[in-house]
């Protein structure tokens, strides 16, 4: 038996590959950035060539730099940003397109027209999701739309659909030569396209949004044998590619919630806070969205468990808030530089900013919001907004956590945190104060790679069950809340007045 097990963890600005050992422990990492591609305002692209280069990449180094092999690894997983949508041809790999990232907003007025008829119920009954610009369903809609090729070519099958988990499985495995077209239930369930209930696509969702079955890739467990990784490829050798899961998913497995009830939440491009309901699915009342959160394979090859359900809390727009510190005002040189300026300070006086680029997403699905500054007089400075972002980030979980307790009658004793912005220490402060409850991040924070190697570790059978995945977790650090709870009531209530002042910007009618 090998002694490590990989992950691919292809996320909306960057990816990287992590490979851990039997304990759960990280071995190597290399992690490289992509190019976000904003043609238009609200448009958000990604070069799906450049990701499958840098993915390729970010492996081969890693395993050159850990001085080891594809023989030495069980299995690799995959776990991928979410809904960003594209479609290539079987025939030569070349996409049609760049891929539509998540994030991208062109889509509203055709989110908007299935929300206004009798589509809208029928997407939320089956699917579990509101008609939105989020999912992918309307994205592979607007493609269809845009490329006179492109319908055609689909309803022979010779241009298929994928998100980035499904671009990269076909072309690790093959591509032209072989490659499987295959999606987990997971992905699938966020393209408006699957019922929940059957996990498979449905003929009439499918229907709403013109989508020929045929550009659609099959759809399997989380936790399967998906396929041998090509010997041309990055892994000098064959390996198998054994878990696949959207990365919010991911992360919930590699944070160990395996019991109903138990919930996590990830801080990357954006905040995702998963519950897991367990076998059963929940209707939200409250803006947040139902979906699979993992279903179990079986490494024998027999018959899947049932999936394990979710709700969750999708927030477009948080540790991107940063990064258009950084990259748009240059106030900042990075992301650590956030925390020592935001620190000059001892609070925003008055000061909020609502990062609403992309709408707003749960629980208020608002895709005619768009950002807002407010509460702004000569006193404040860059470290004044600094700051604000950093609350942003915490104010827009407290929006999520509070829609999650109505809905499921939880209220979180402790909020288990992972993600590149739980780095940030004073942000972590700020959100155990906004929130009034404890702060836990675990030893590993990267947990989405984890996530995802994790399942393909118990596809190879490198790990028993989810027990023994469950006695990995460690606490990493912990914060406790400071703020009185007059001022978390005084700060909150700010909060839902600047948010109030993002709503009706855009016309989506």
């Amino acid at each position: 038996m090998a002694d490590f097990v990989g992950a691919v963890d292809q996320g909306t600005t960057s990816t990287r590959f992590m490979i851990f050992d039997h304990a759960g422990s990280e071995v190597a990492r290399h992690q490289l950035e992509h190019q976000q591609i904003l043609p238009r305002p609200g448009w958000v692209e990604h070069d799906p060539v450049e990701i499958l280069e840098r993915t390729r990449t970010v492996i081969a180094t890693t395993l050159h730099a850990a001085g080891l092999t594809a023989r030495d690894l069980a299995a690799v997983g995959i776990a991928n940003q979410r809904e960003t949508t594209g479609v290539w041809t079987r025939g030569t790999g070349v996409p049609y397109a760049n891929a539509i990232v998540w994030q991208d907003t062109r889509t509203d007025r055709i989110a908007s027209a299935m929300d206004s008829s009798g589509a809208g119920v029928v997407i939320r009954a089956r699917a579990g999701l509101p008609p939105a610009t989020y999912f992918s369903g309307g994205k592979l809609r607007w493609l269809l739309d845009h490329d006179d090729r492109l319908l055609a070519d689909a309803e022979r099958g010779d241009a298929i659909f994928g998100t980035i988990d499904t671009w990269l499985l076909w072309n690790l495995t093959g591509g032209v030569s072989g490659g499987v077209h295959l999606t987990d239930v997971t992905n699938a369930s966020r393209t408006m396209l699957m019922d929940l209930s059957t996990l498979d696509w449905d003929d009439e969702l499918c229907g709403f949004f013109g989508v020929p079955r045929a550009m659609l890739p099959r759809i399997e467990p989380s936790v399967h044998r998906y396929g041998v990784a090509s010997p041309l490829g990055p892994f000098a050798g064959e390996v198998l590619i054994g878990g696949v899961l959207g990365d919010q998913q991911a992360a919930t497995m590699g944070q160990a919630c395996f019991a109903p009830g138990e919930a996590k939440n990830t801080y990357g491009t954006g905040n995702f806070l998963v519950l897991n309901t367990g076998t059963e699915r929940y209707a939200s009342a409250s803006g947040l969205l139902t979906t699979v959160a993992y279903q179990l394979g079986s490494a024998a090859g027999g018959a899947p468990a049932p999936a394990v359900y979710g709700l969750e809390g999708s927030v477009a727009v948080t540790g991107a808030a940063v990064q258009w510190l950084r990259d748009q005002l240059g106030i900042i040189s990075g992301a650590a530089h956030s925390e020592d300026l935001a620190r000059q300070v001892d609070d925003t006086s008055g000061l909020y900013f609502v990062p609403a680029f992309s709408g707003l997403f749960a629980p208020y699905w608002r895709a005619d919001a768009r950002g807002a500054i407010v509460g702004l007089s000569r006193f404040h400075t860059n470290a004044h907004l600094a700051r604000a972002t950093l609350e942003a980030i915490c104010y827009q979980t407290r929006d999520v956590v509070d829609a999650m307790s109505a809905d499921s009658g939880v209220s979180l004793d402790v909020l288990k945190v992972d993600g590149g912005v739980t780095a940030n220490s004073l942000c972590m402060q700020l959100q155990a104060d906004i929130l009034g409850v404890p702060v836990s991040r675990p030893v590993v924070a990267e947990t989405t790679a984890l996530g995802a190697a994790y399942a393909a570790g118990l596809a190879a059978g490198f790990w028993r069950d989810t027990e023994e995945l469950r006695a990995n977790w460690h606490e990493g650090r912990r914060w406790e809340p400071t703020w009185t709870e007059d001022r978390r009531a005084a700060g909150y209530a700010g909060w839902k007045k600047a948010v109030e002042r993002t709503l009706n910007w855009v016309d989506v009618s």
